[in-house]
């Protein structure tokens, strides 16, 4: 089936595991669970891993996304267990996606608190509905024995919100999928999911499953303390019996003490969510900022007032997006003078823009 070597990296081969959950599972409770987009992790040397660690080590058990090479999900084990001076374990996908981009997923966890169980499996998508098929695996709490089956998956982005659809509308069949894989378990389905909860596509999966977070945002904006865009969320069974304690949105930036910009540069441009079970409490006090206090050593810190790096004459041109895509162009954006007067809507700034729920364009420089 799979090779589990001492960080457990899994083999993309699907298993029916039916055999093995013969026994009914009690709910699992008693753990801080997670998950976050820690962007493109594994490429560049820009992360702080110390900040990485103080953040991710407020939970037990962590669903990551957009991690790029298993060095980088290596990195952050290595980073956790000398912040908590404990041990930590990680599972890895293999590597999803198209030929030219690819990701991994990951869990990562607490070996005190969390155990895994087994099952963990990428989705075998026979219909080619996902860019990068959901990953899943079954867990236990050591602090209970209770147990859940989590996958985890980042949706295509695309160009418009057309383009992330069909994967939102495809989860209601990986959720009964789930269902038959890991029966009498607990379901929770996290990641980035580039929609909001409330969008109309979500319909089929609100058949079976309800979102935690219905309110808020999790992707971080320019401008400090400042969020857009709820695309992170966990799904849970609609009559789950999870003894969901809390819920939410980790603000990062302010548990760490650092601004938006510098948080976005070092860190990543997601916050991560969690949900607190049982007897489990999130805690939300502010960690010692000594490990860490100090950009790193390639960090340049930005001027006061700066403007934005481009040229003369297109600095105070008008802010484009598109009203269907809900992405925005400055003037120095290659895609500026493309996009259609149809689809068009103007704003002074890129702080009025972002505001207003839109965000930058990724071919921007």
């Amino acid at each position: 089936m799979f090779r589990l070597l001492r960080r457990y990296r899994i083999a993309a081969i699907f298993v029916v595991f039916s055999s093995l959950f013969s026994s009914f599972a009690v709910l699992a409770s008693d753990i801080v669970v997670g998950s976050w987009n820690i962007q493109r992790l594994g490429h560049g040397s820009q992360k702080s891993f110390a900040a990485l660690a103080t953040i991710a080590g407020k939970v037990d058990l962590l669903a990551v996304q957009e991690v790029m090479t298993e060095q980088g999900i290596t990195d952050l084990e290595r980073a956790l267990e000398k912040h908590t001076g404990e041990s930590w374990s990680h599972l890895l996908s293999h590597a999803l996606g198209a030929n030219s981009y690819k990701e991994h997923y990951a869990f990562i966890w607490r070996d005190s608190a969390v155990k895994y169980v087994d099952g963990a499996v990428v989705y075998l998508d026979k219909q080619n509905h996902f860019a990068r098929e959901p990953f899943s695996a079954r867990f236990q709490s050591k602090r209970d024995h209770s147990e859940l089956a989590m996958a985890t998956v980042h949706i295509v982005y695309g160009k418009t919100i057309k383009d992330r659809t069909p994967e939102i509308n495809a989860l209601a069949e990986y959720w009964l999928w789930m269902k038959e894989i890991y029966p009498n378990t607990p379901l929770v389905l996290a990641g980035d999911f580039n929609l909001d909860q409330a969008h109309a596509a979500w319909a089929p999966l609100k058949r079976y499953a309800k979102p935690l977070i219905t309110q808020g945002a999790s992707t971080l904006s320019d401008t400090a303390g400042k969020y857009v865009n709820l695309y992170d969320n966990i799904w849970v069974e609609r009559d789950s019996h999870l003894k969901i304690k809390q819920q939410g949105v980790i603000d990062y930036p302010k548990l760490i003490g650092w601004d938006h910009s510098k948080s976005r540069k070092h860190v990543s441009d997601h916050a991560p969510i969690f949900m607190a079970l049982g007897n489990s409490q999130f805690d939300n006090a502010t960690a010692s900022l000594a490990p860490f206090s100090q950009a790193p050593s390639n960090y340049v810190a930005p001027k006061k007032n700066p403007k934005p790096q481009v040229a003369a004459s297109t600095q105070d041109r008008e802010i484009r997006a598109n009203k269907n895509s809900g992405i925005f162009h400055r003037a120095d954006c290659p895609s500026y003078a493309r996009l259609g007067v149809k689809n068009r809507v103007v704003f002074d700034s890129v702080q009025a823009a972002q505001q207003a729920g839109y965000r930058l364009a990724k071919n921007c420089p």
